[in-house]
């Protein structure tokens, strides 16, 4: 199982309408590294939601319900299913996570325009304990 977080702006759709939904298709990526990103995304991995725009923000987590598919009319076109976990208990800012050396490295700080990003293990954790708060 590997740890990734994908972005969205919230108001073309935010993790309370994945968690009215139920279950999404995950699509719409054009950016090549994002896209070789998502190729590696299986069923079973963990996602943090990360809203984008004026929230930048880790908001919730979700899983991998498909493997990537890609579409009939565009092969270069990939998608994953995923369903929500659960809402984070706080939102972890981009400015706390900026602040905090665990994620010097991360792609989410590196190249912020990547939606696909991959997660370590520890920054997983890191940004799980950020959430609970003091």
């Amino acid at each position: 199982m590997a740890y990734w977080l994908f972005k969205e702006e919230p108001d073309h759709y935010s993790f309370a309408d994945l968690q009215r939904d139920g279950s999404t298709v995950w699509d719409g990526i054009t950016n090549a590294l994002a896209l070789q990103n998502l190729r590696k995304v299986r069923r079973g991995d963990r996602v943090f939601y990360y809203h984008t725009g004026k929230e930048k923000a880790v908001v919730g987590e979700m899983r991998v319900t498909s493997n990537p598919r890609t579409a009939d009319d565009d092969p270069k076109a990939v998608s994953v299913a995923v369903a929500p976990v659960r809402l984070l208990r706080r939102a972890v800012t981009l400015a706390e996570i900026k602040g905090d050396e665990t994620f010097a490295d991360w792609d989410l700080v590196r190249i912020s325009r990547l939606s696909v990003v991959p997660v370590t293990p520890d920054q997983w954790r890191r940004v799980l304990e950020l959430s609970v708060g003091d």
